[in-house]
């Protein structure tokens, strides 16, 4: 967190001088307000463009077999531009390469853990382990150390869900 307050104390400087440097080749003919609004706007894009690249980035540090199962947007009133282009803040992730694919009674199973990458102020990441029986397209929770399937919590997806296909993708 320190080093994004000093990346944008630099970005203001940096601003501000360029606003320094155009109103003195204007023979100062630019307003001296120019040179406090442009460090602020420098801040301001500073910020804007970490908020926003925070997803390719961490999507960049993820392995070769990790694939994003579904990302969530958010728009803001603080943050009036996301109006515009809604700001990614969330997203689930499945590493196709741990998954444990059995079968029982004829149905395919995939046991298989969801990561779950949220934006706030210090980075979140949540795992649950989950079992998908690809032939139903039932999706249990399973809990604790025993990995016990938590029945009450059980979902059923649709053919075309991303989570489905990413597992269940070669019945």
């Amino acid at each position: 967190m320190i080093w994004h307050l000093v990346a944008a104390a630099f970005a203001g400087l940096g601003a501000a001088g360029v606003a320094l440097l155009l109103r003195f080749l204007s023979g100062k003919r630019l307003p001296r307000w120019i040179v406090p609004v442009c460090a602020g706007l420098g801040m301001l894009a500073y910020q804007i463009n970490y908020e926003y690249a925070w997803y390719g980035y961490k999507k960049q540090q993820l392995p070769e077999s990790a694939q994003v199962i579904s990302t969530e947007k958010s728009r803001m009133p603080w943050r009036p531009w996301t109006y515009l282009y809604p700001l990614t803040t969330a997203f689930s992730v499945v590493d196709r390469e741990n998954l444990v694919a059995s079968r029982t009674d004829g149905e395919r199973l995939v046991e298989f853990i969801l990561y779950r990458f949220e934006r706030a102020y210090r980075d979140l990441l949540t795992h649950q382990a989950y079992l998908m029986n690809c032939t139903t397209r039932e999706m249990v929770p399973l809990a604790g150390e025993s990995r016990q399937p938590d029945t009450a919590r059980l979902r059923r997806l649709e053919r075309d869900a991303p989570l489905f296909q990413a597992l269940c993708a070669d019945d």
